[in-house]
């Protein structure tokens, strides 16, 4: 288990970027742009997207409880989900600039024994839920399995090994977020929208796309439909 844990981060590199917007105002209190060396006063506002949630209702104590449960481990395991995606990209646009096979894999080896010294005593503390949660929120992040992306930075056996040695610990590693049809998945997006509204997670856009509230349309006319 924890060995599994450990590759899904070991594969990604540690590279940060950043970007720097550039804005001037003047003693009006108006935002200027500067396009091509013209300043272009501005009176809008530009506000960050809020979403309106609806109000969380259980029809039991135990749902309650349970979803509670989900919420902790979820926002235990987001983020490394979100640093899973950050270093798939950061490894593809780095291994793009090189153009030696044999330079890619030494790169490749060097990124993963510094991430490994890094994270892998975080990630021995998960718990098989939080390890299955964080398969299926890679898949969100990134748009691939982790099988998938195991199976591209390792040969095809190395895959179906940690595939089946996964499968031992109740974890698929080719579990998918599918969160039209899977209603813990879509409680998994509901605690991660109500998460990142209040700042308590880093808000990073899923590489899938879906409307949540439409989602949320779906499960709250199903569990009406079902108490009728």
């Amino acid at each position: 288990m924890k060995n599994i844990l450990k590759f899904i981060i070991l594969i990604f590199p540690m590279v940060l970027l950043s970007q720097v917007n550039e804005v001037e105002q003047d003693t009006t209190e108006y935002e200027y742009l500067i396009i091509k060396g013209d300043s272009i006063p501005r009176t809008v506002i530009d506000l960050e997207e809020v979403m309106l949630l609806h109000k969380l209702k259980f029809d039991s104590r135990k749902d309650r409880i349970r979803y509670l449960i989900l919420r902790k481990k979820t926002v235990k395991v987001f983020p490394y989900a979100k640093l899973a995606a950050d270093r798939l990209d950061s490894l593809n646009k780095r291994l793009e600039t090189i153009t030696k096979k044999r330079d890619k894999k030494r790169y490749t080896k060097i990124i993963q024994k510094y991430i490994e010294g890094e994270f892998s005593d975080e990630l021995k503390k998960l718990t098989r839920t939080e390890g299955q949660i964080l398969v299926k929120l890679i898949h969100r992040q990134t748009g691939h399995t982790t099988f998938d992306l195991v199976k591209d930075l390792r040969n095809g056996w190395r895959a179906f090994w940690y595939n089946t040695t996964a499968s031992m610990f109740d974890i698929s590693l080719k579990k998918e977020f599918d969160p039209y049809n899977d209603k813990e998945d879509y409680l998994i997006e509901d605690i991660l929208q109500r998460n990142f509204q209040s700042g308590v997670l880093e808000r990073q856009m899923s590489a899938m796309k879906y409307d949540f509230y439409e989602l949320t349309d779906k499960w709250l006319n199903a569990e009406t439909t079902n108490t009728h």
